[in-house]
This record gives structure tokens, C-alpha cells and sequence, in this order.
């Protein structure tokens, strides 16, 4: 199993992370599995940890954001950690001083900023899987930025994939008419029917359509 924390600011991760081994163990706790004693150690052994690292360590504020993710396994009526599953993230809260004067900055720049170049996304054929659908990588100014699957279906499609950036979005399998100009039709699929999500799961879906290449 996995538990995530979500984003939260430092001095919130504790109960949080409580609340969330208790919602995901729920059921295992009413069928007897694992009793809530242990359920609340096993919570408080990761948060000693967690606090030497955030606080102890790390030096952080308690309005630093984090995201604390780990797996674990529910055995002879006890949470056992994989602690080398263990993963922080780590934002920390810029003070209002500091951000004041790069806003008035930008609102200064803003006719400048206006004439930037849009960021223009374009599809190219990577090729075909063992199943025959047609993979595509998604580019965005010239660099990687995600992939989609293609299954071809009496003159139509069936597409799914995810792009990582600029923001991640996953597109779930949509019907499309691809006529002629089949990178046209997904590119305008990438900018109006992407759903956003977390830039993990967006990449786990990249790197799954990515390994149907072999």
C-alpha cells in the first residue's frame, strides 16, 4: 500500500498523515486485521522520523509546504514501512518582502511579456506497438512534453496519454475523427480535452506508453 500526504504545510503533517493511515486502514481495522493501537504507532513512529528530517534537519517553517510519500505492508497485525519507498518534497513559503517587488516587476513588464511567444505544441509518430496501435511523443517548443496512444478504429480513433508540461494533464480515452491530418486532430485533443492531475501520474503514463515501444 501507499500513503500520500498530500500538499501540506509542516505544521499540519502529523495529523494529517494519522488521519490518512487511519482512512486507508479502515477497513482493516473493522475485519480485525490490525487493531487502531497499532495503527496510531505505526503513525507516530513516521512522524518522530519525519520531524527529525522536516524540522531537525531540513530547518523547515511550519508554512514550508511538503508532500510525503511512502509504501508500506500490513503483516502479523502491524504497519511495517518501506522506508526506502520514502519520498519529501519540499516547497518552501517565500516571505511577502521578497515577492512583493518581482510582482511589481512583472506588472511592470507586462506589455513586454504580452509578445512572448505562445508555447506551441506539435506530435510526431514514435512508433507502433506489438498490437499495432500507433504511439506519438507530444513536443512543446521543441522539447519532450508527453505521449499518447493511438488505436485505430474504422476511420476514427481511440486516444489516450498524458503530457507532463507545461502542466500535467492526463487525456483519458477519447473517440476522435483523425481524416487526413491525423497530428492536427491530436494536437487539438492536447489543448482542449486534457484533464489536470499530479505530475506523477502524468508521468507514470508517459513512461507506460513509452515502454509499449519495447
Amino acid at each position: 500500500m501507499r500513503l500520500s500526504s498530500g500538499y501540506i504545510i509542516v505544521g499540519a503533517y502529523a495529523d494529517k498523515i494519522r488521519r490518512t493511515l487511519f482512512a486507508q486502514l479502515r477497513d482493516k481495522i473493522k475485519g480485525g486485521e490490525i487493531d487502531s493501537k497499532s495503527v496510531a504507532k505505526a503513525a507516530a513512529d513516521l512522524n518522530k522520523l519525519l520531524y527529525e528530517i522536516l524540522v531537525n534537519k531540513l530547518k523547515l517553517d511550519k508554512g514550508d509546504v511538503v508532500r510525503v510519500m511512502v509504501e508500506y505492508d500490513v503483516s502479523d497485525g502491524e504497519v511495517k514501512w518501506s522506508l526506502d519507498t520514502l519520498n519529501i518534497e519540499v516547497f518552501k513559503r517565500v516571505p511577502e518582502d521578497e515577492i512583493k517587488p518581482i510582482v511589481e516587476d512583472a506588472i511592470g513588464r507586462i506589455e513586454e511579456l504580452e509578445e512572448i511567444e505562445e508555447a506551441k505544441f506539435m506530435v510526431e509518430k514514435a512508433g507502433e506497438t506489438d498490437l499495432g496501435d500507433t504511439v506519438y511523443f507530444v513536443n512543446i517548443n521543441g522539447e519532450f512534453a508527453g505521449a499518447l496512444v493511438v488505436t485505430p478504429l474504422n476511420g476514427e480513433a481511440i486516444v489516450r496519454g498524458a503530457i507532463v508540461k507545461p502542466n500535467p494533464v492526463v487525456i483519458e480515452k477519447t473517440r476522435i475523427e483523425i481524416g487526413e491530418n491525423v497530428e492536427d486532430a491530436l494536437i487539438k485533443l492536447v489543448e482542449e480535452r486534457g484533464k489536470e492531475v499530479d505530475e506523477e501520474t502524468a508521468e507514470k503514463i508517459v513512461n507506460e506508453i513509452k515502454g509499449m515501444l519495447g
